[in-house]
């Protein structure tokens, strides 16, 4: 069976951290978080959406990841409904897309500085919030996901000048990016960045290099689609033999393999993985608490990457 991280780390509730400790924004924090999208399937039972987040925050959970366009507000106002101050949790929000109705996805980049100071007022609205502790420019210039055209094909440069203002303004705690290349995190950099959130699982390991900078300059690695992408074609890190004999060993779901080889793997990884349901949400959570041995370790880092397109985060 799995053996249980004894780290004597607790959250402001009291709960031990989730995953043991990490640093996001100068902060400690649990190194499992929670990665809010899904929420939006409880749009018809908000009520539901409210207790799955105060579950988080029971289970040690104190970093949450959002998006004004998740759910055009919706996911928004459920965190700032459920969370406290005396939670003292971490919320970070996202900019670079906005909400749509009237196109063939509920999105639509929006990558434009003016738009991005924008979408910051907007998450600062529904958030509840005087300041974003941090947000992060989601690029798209290179996939996977949509990928910027026309007047949406913004310099990098201008993008981190109106995002720099508004932390000057103190709309902002700090800059994040995601769904960038080594290059441009490298000229990123001057701006304080505290994060990184690119596409990156046992199975989708291209940007090794870009983690090893991160580790580097101190930068938190919080990858998204971590166990690889829901979406049809798309390699899955649960459908890999090595992780279903590594779980099979480990008494855990292949997922929670999956996870805790992420936090195995380099010590500034932070997860952020996605969920609407309070079993799965457990799950998650208690991904780590697992101990990987050396053994299994290198057989889970023998697994081959695969390559794909998936849809923007």
């Amino acid at each position: 069976m799995a053996s249980t991280d004894r780290s004597e780390q607790f959250t402001a509730t009291g709960a031990a951290r989730a995953g043991g400790s990490g640093t996001l924004a100068g902060r400690t924090v649990s190194r499992v978080g929670f990665g809010a999208m899904q929420l939006e399937r409880l749009r018809d039972d908000r009520a539901a959406a409210v207790a799955l987040i105060r579950r988080a925050v029971e289970l040690g959970v104190d970093h949450v990841d959002t998006a004004e366009f998740y759910g055009h507000g919706f996911v928004n106002e459920v965190i700032a409904e459920a969370l406290r101050p005396e939670d003292d949790v971490l919320v970070v929000s996202k900019v670079g897309a906005e909400p749509a109705s009237d196109g063939p996805l509920p999105l639509r980049l929006a990558q434009r500085p003016e738009q991005l100071r924008t979408a910051v007022e907007a998450n600062l609205k529904s958030l509840r919030l005087d300041r974003i502790p941090v947000v992060n420019l989601r690029r798209a210039d290179t996939g996977p996901g949509l990928r910027a055209e026309g007047d949406q094909l913004v310099g990098m440069d201008d993008q981190l000048a109106v995002l720099t203002a508004l932390r000057d303004e103190g709309k902002i705690g700090e800059i994040g990016v995601s769904n960038v290349t080594p290059d441009q995190l490298r000229q990123a950099l001057p701006v304080g960045v505290v994060c990184v959130q690119n596409a990156y699982s046992l199975v989708a390991r291209g940007d090794e290099e870009m983690l090893e900078l991160c580790r580097a300059e101190g930068i938190a690695w919080v990858p998204y689609f971590p166990l690889g992408s829901a979406f049809a074609g798309m390699p899955k890190v649960t459908d890999e033999p090595a992780v279903v004999a590594a779980a099979r060993a480990l008494g855990s779901t292949p997922a929670q393999a999956g996870l805790a080889w992420l936090l195995h793997h380099a010590p500034n990884v932070l997860l952020i993985p996605g969920t609407a349901d309070p079993e799965h949400l457990r799950a998650n959570v208690e991904a780590g608490a697992l101990t990987l041995d050396e053994a299994t370790l290198a057989a889970l880092d023998a697994v081959p990457t695969r390559t794909g397109d998936i849809a923007l985060h």
